[in-house]
């Protein structure tokens, strides 16, 4: 296992779309578990692997102990939401590719979501509150959409600007 490098804003890369995984083999394994390590060192409870440049629908997710799902660690391939409520929530959501920023955010409170699973078998799940809310997040990303992208343009216009003065001071 290894820990990957994070992209973090204005990086383009972030905005393009992850293709499918056309069967969960060794390669598909090993990068989720390259990401796991990665969500670990960096004390994050989701990643998309397009935050770590690759181009594929993979997701892990890893709440601990704040949510009570029997399946921890949740290793995803190609999440498709199936079912979104209508009941909303609003979170504060942060990201590692957003550093040192944080927004609030309205989702649905409950979703479903369509996946294989590490082993390549067909799963779905219903999930809420926080779990439902990070799918989503990370969901976004194989999608090319960061959580910033759901804020006022001002409020976004301000984190990205700040991000890239970060940047260039640091060359």
């Amino acid at each position: 296992m290894a820990i990957l490098d994070i992209l973090t804003a204005p990086n383009p890369h972030l905005h393009r779309k992850a293709r499918p995984v056309e069967k969960v083999d060794t390669g598909t394994q090993k990068l989720m578990d390259d990401l796991l390590e990665t969500l670990y060192a960096h004390g994050a409870i989701g990643l998309a692997s397009v935050q770590v440049g690759m181009l594929q629908r993979v997701i892990v997710i890893d709440l601990g102990e704040r949510h009570t799902c029997s399946i921890k660690p949740l290793f995803m391939a190609n999440p498709e939401i199936t079912y979104a409520s209508q009941a909303l929530q609003m979170t504060t959501e942060a990201c590692l590719s957003v550093p040192n920023f944080t927004g609030n955010i309205t989702r649905p409170l409950e979703v479903q979501v369509s996946y294989l699973d590490e082993n390549n078998v067909q799963k779905t799940l219903t999930a809420e509150g926080l779990l439902a809310d990070c799918i989503q997040h990370e969901i976004d990303h194989l999608n090319g959409v960061l959580y910033i992208q759901h804020l006022s343009s001002l409020r976004r216009n301000l984190i990205l600007s700040k991000l890239t003065k970060t940047k260039r001071n640091r060359r």
